[in-house]
């Protein structure tokens, strides 16, 4: 069998980032900025489509502003509503010094293509219909680029292309063909998730993202069985819906239950004027996995850094990622351009070990009890004891909504802010 063809040379520059979504196109941003001479490679072609809520809370959008994102005009939320036990319980988004008190609502096709062009216009290099199967590796083993196929380029002779750098940036999802080639596999030890969603229009008009604390489902027997997880409905503000529902795989449920027909048997069953009507030329309903809570390490290792769904970094309280992905692109790129100010190696490499530490003091305890909080409502008990509490007592709620959301005032604030931050602290950072 004949060895397998050398790869082309391709591109080279200071940093590789791979994948185009919010923290792949954030991260790329931030370090051109500061004139680092970076290449975004991506799998597909602008637009494009995710499946995801589209809904971002206050600290998603924080990260916006920061980047500077102009998002004049985009829907805006002003909390969130609970619905469950046959009851309602609407929570405005909490004032603080910390974060804006309104969130966005975007469509993913929107809003990642609105990012991908924030990045080229501040300087990153954009190489689309790029699939990048693995690292590039020096002598010594470390990562010193990226091998990739072109959609276009290689189909004329199949070999690989070899795109160089002196630092590479995982930004490509759940699956990270590249972390996981680097040998960096999923941790088992984490709580997964699985969402569905699709686009639905209606006649009402809605400024809160809605969210069903039960789900249900049939078995066999024709019994019902609460499922942990939530149903949501959050409004685009033209005349349409994100409707979706996720659930955790600390049910015995996950893995043996469709989901796209729960979700249609939920969306046919609501009222309160709803009409949801399904938006086919949308597309149908959607899944895709959650990993949550920090479930592939080293976030660093031999010149390969993990951000975003790469790393696992979704909140395991409610399953949303964006904003976590946007903080670590901009915690990467400000160590990146620090080692990149090292004059020796053995420097460089000092200071990009500083970005896992970074992470972990942000992260790891709150996302530590939000794995916990995950395998308590696995256990079909506590779901219907918590909803019915939750709903009934109403100042818990708002401390839980600090906590699940992560919106507690950095410093200072109130007394639940204060508990948010101090649960987070004391929670260990396994």
């Amino acid at each position: 069998m004949p060895a397998p063809a050398a790869p082309r040379s391709g591109l080279s520059a200071d940093v590789i980032v791979v994948g185009a979504g919010p923290g792949g196109s954030a991260t790329a941003t931030y370090l051109a900025r500061h004139g680092v001479d970076v290449l975004l490679l991506e799998k597909a072609r602008f637009p494009r489509d995710k499946v995801c809520g589209d809904g971002l809370t206050p600290r998603a959008t924080r990260e916006l502003i920061s980047l500077g994102v102009d998002t004049s005009g985009w829907q805006r939320t002003r909390g969130l509503r609970f619905l469950g036990r046959g009851r309602e319980l609407v929570l405005d988004w909490p004032q603080t010094d910390t974060f804006p008190d309104y969130g966005l609502v975007r469509t993913r096709a929107q809003l990642d293509e609105v990012l991908v062009r924030h990045a080229v216009r501040s300087g990153a290099r954009l190489v689309e219909g790029t699939t990048v199967t693995g690292p590039l590796r020096d002598d010594t083993g470390r990562v010193v680029g990226v091998l990739a196929r072109s959609a276009d380029e290689d189909r004329e002779d199949g070999r690989l292309v070899a795109h160089r750098a002196k630092v590479v940036v995982a930004c490509d999802g759940v699956s990270s063909r590249l972390a996981t080639n680097a040998g960096r596999p999923r941790r088992s030890d984490r709580v997964m998730g699985v969402a569905v969603r699709a686009y639905y229009r209606t006649p009402r008009v809605e400024d809160y993202l809605v969210s069903y604390l039960e789900l249900w489902r049939d078995d066999n027997a024709g019994r019902r069985h609460l499922m942990p997880g939530y149903g949501w409905l959050f409004p685009l503000g033209d005349g349409r819906v994100n409707a979706g529902l996720g659930i955790l795989d600390t049910s015995r449920a996950f893995g043996h239950t469709d989901l796209k027909d729960v979700m249609r048997r939920w969306v046919d069953s609501l009222g309160d004027g709803w009409e949801l009507a399904h938006d086919v030329a949308a597309g149908p309903i959607r899944g895709a996995a959650l990993p949550m809570g920090l479930n592939r390490t080293p976030l660093y290792a031999d010149g390969l850094l993990l951000v975003g769904d790469a790393a696992g970094m979704v909140n395991p309280f409610n399953g949303e990622g964006i904003d976590y992905a946007l903080e670590a692109a901009r915690v990467s790129a400000e160590v990146i351009v620090q080692a990149k100010a090292r004059r020796t190696a053995a420097d460089c490499d000092r200071v990009l070990h500083g970005y896992p530490r970074i992470m972990r003091d942000q992260l790891g305890g709150y996302f530590t009890l939000g794995r916990w909080f995950a395998h308590a409502v696995g256990n079909p008990q506590f779901m219907r004891v918590g909803a019915r509490l939750a709903l009934r007592e109403g100042r818990m709620v708002h401390v839980l909504l600090k906590l699940m959301a992560n919106l507690p005032q950095e410093h200072g604030g109130r007394a639940d802010d204060r508990l948010v931050r101090a649960l987070s602290a004391l929670a260990p950072d396994a």
